[in-house]
């Protein structure tokens, strides 16, 4: 997955206050419940040693996310007073916090994301006797998105309404329309609920490349949820599944492994692979918890395993962080992606590897 979306959140140096927060509105009186979960965590924030002026500029983001239905979350960063990121969270936070900190504590955030597959989700209502000749209407209902993000923010939204008795003949030039949106999109799946037989009519008109990227679905299929279309069964298609692109660049570690190529593995080859703004796609078999340390400097690639090394080269003033912390930050700031992939689809070395963008003969072997 590309991390250009938490690109705000290193434009400025720290400290930075980072807030996960459940702002779910299915709960009764849900602003004062939102209210009373920021006001400990605004608390905790003032001990850790926020100022008043960065717990106010959070305070006016913190449930701002009104318009967004259901079971969800906040997460929101900021830094010398200013607002820097303010993001839903398709599902509430395992527990509301906030931390005061030199680096942003984004690994939740990101973890969200993950997998981040691009799609386009279709619904088709009718609700006549499957004839041409019936009078009525057919509804569709199509629109992308990137799961599970697009939940909370849930993309551009195309409707038609076609006479019935010219289902048949629309629908193969709505098959090209659906096709230039997916390709935008980029989806890596369509998954098409509703009517039995005009959701067949559709897939049958649908270019080939199209057809064959469809997932059909049941059960109900709302279409005024204000969450994303097809949420709850995008959520059984999606479950366990790599992005396709995210995929490629596996196979790709796979190949350089077994030819000796452009990568690295385990945990020192990586670090050192990151200092050198070498890494195009890192990956891991699971993200770092909170215990894992690394050192970091004032810049994204001032990454090191120990205090020593990084003063080595140069590096004034080390700070020992949290990896997670440090590891996003260095993946933003060289433009590099993350790639989230089971041990059983790869079992890398220490849990940690690297695609390289180039080698050279200071790259560590």
């Amino acid at each position: 997955m590309r991390l250009s979306f938490l690109e705000p959140l290193y434009a400025e140096p720290g400290p930075f206050a980072s807030v996960y927060l459940d702002t779910s509105r299915d709960v009764e009186h849900p602003e004062r419940t939102i209210a009373l979960r920021w006001q400990r965590l605004r608390e905790s924030l003032s001990r850790q040693g926020s100022d008043r002026a960065l717990l106010n500029a959070l305070e006016e983001a913190v449930g701002a996310d009104t318009g967004v239905p259901g079971v969800h979350g906040q997460a929101i960063f900021a830094a010398h007073g200013t607002l820097v990121l303010d993001g839903e969270l398709p599902r509430p936070p395992e527990r509301d916090s906030a931390r005061y900190s030199t680096l942003p504590d984004a690994m939740p955030l990101v973890t969200q994301h993950v997998p981040e597959i691009p799609y386009m989700a279709v619904v088709v209502h009718y609700r006549g006797l499957p004839t041409a000749e019936t009078h009525g209407w057919v509804t569709l209902e199509a629109e992308t998105g990137t799961w599970p993000a697009s939940t909370v923010t849930p993309g551009e939204r195309l409707h038609r309404r076609v006479a019935v008795a010219t289902w048949h003949r629309t629908s193969l030039r709505l098959g090209h329309r659906l096709d230039e949106r997916a390709r935008r999109a980029h989806a890596d799946a369509v998954v098409v609920g509703g009517d039995e037989w005009a959701c067949n009519v559709l897939i049958r008109r649908l270019p080939h490349t199209l057809r064959d990227k469809v997932v059909r679905v049941g059960g109900r299929t709302p279409t005024d949820t204000g969450r994303a279309l097809l949420e709850p069964q995008l959520d059984g298609v999606f479950h366990g599944r790599m992005a396709a692109h995210d995929r490629e660049l596996v196979d790709i570690f796979i190949g350089r492994r077994a030819l000796d190529g452009p990568m690295a593995e385990g945990l020192a080859a990586t670090v050192a692979a990151l200092q050198r703004g070498q890494v195009a796609a890192l990956l891991l078999n699971r993200l770092p918890g909170s215990s894992l340390r690394l050192w970091a400097g004032s810049q994204p690639t001032h990454l090191a395993l120990t205090e020593a090394e990084l003063m080595s080269f140069g590096v004034r003033a080390p700070r020992e962080e949290r990896a997670d912390e440090a590891l996003v930050r260095a993946l933003v700031g060289t433009g590099a992606e993350l790639v989230v992939v089971p041990e059983n689809e790869l079992r890398l070395y220490e849990g940690v590897g690297a695609l390289l963008r180039y080698t050279d003969p200071g790259t560590p072997s």
